[in-house]
C-alpha cells in the first residue's frame, strides 16, 4: 500500500483553549440529551396520575436529584452561551485570537453569573 499523506489531525496541532471549548461544547451537547430523560420521567410522572407524581417530585426534592439538576443548569448555560459564540464564528463575526479570548471569558461569565442566580431562583427555595 502507498504511503498517502495524513491530513492534519488532534496530535498534530498545539493544544488550545478553543478546542477545549469546542470539545466541552460537544460533551455538554450529549450531557443534555441524557438529561432530557429526567424530563420524559417527570412527563410520564405526571401522565401516571398523582401517585405517580407525587414518587417523583418526592425523588425531585431529595439532594442527589437537585445536584444533578444543578449540573444540568451549569451544562445548560455553557452550552448555550458557547452556543452563541460558534453561530457568531459561523457569521464570520469574533474569530481573530483577541476577540476569540474575549468571547470565552463572555461565556464564563455568563455560566458563573447565570448559574447564581438560576440556583438561588430555582435551587435556593424549598417550597
Amino acid at each position: 500500500m502507498a504511503h498517502r499523506p495524513l491530513s492534519p489531525h488532534v496530535f498534530i496541532y498545539r493544544f488550545a483553549y478553543t478546542m477545549a471549548m469546542s470539545i466541552l461544547h460537544r460533551a455538554t451537547g450529549v450531557v443534555l440529551s441524557c438529561g432530557l430523560l429526567l424530563l420524559v420521567v417527570w412527563l410520564a410522572a405526571m401522565a401516571a396520575g398523582p401517585d405517580s407524581y407525587a414518587a417523583f417530585a418526592n425523588f425531585a426534592l431529595g439532594w442527589p436529584a437537585r445536584t444533578l439538576f444543578g449540573l444540568l443548569i451549569v451544562v445548560f448555560l455553557f452550552h448555550f452561551a458557547n452556543g452563541i459564540r460558534h453561530l457568531l464564528w459561523d457569521a464570520g463575526i469574533g474569530l481573530e485570537k483577541g476577540q476569540a479570548r474575549f468571547s470565552w471569558k463572555i461565556v464564563m461569565a455568563v455560566v458563573l453569573v447565570g448559574s447564581a442566580l438560576l440556583f438561588y431562583f430555582l435551587l435556593g427555595r424549598t417550597a
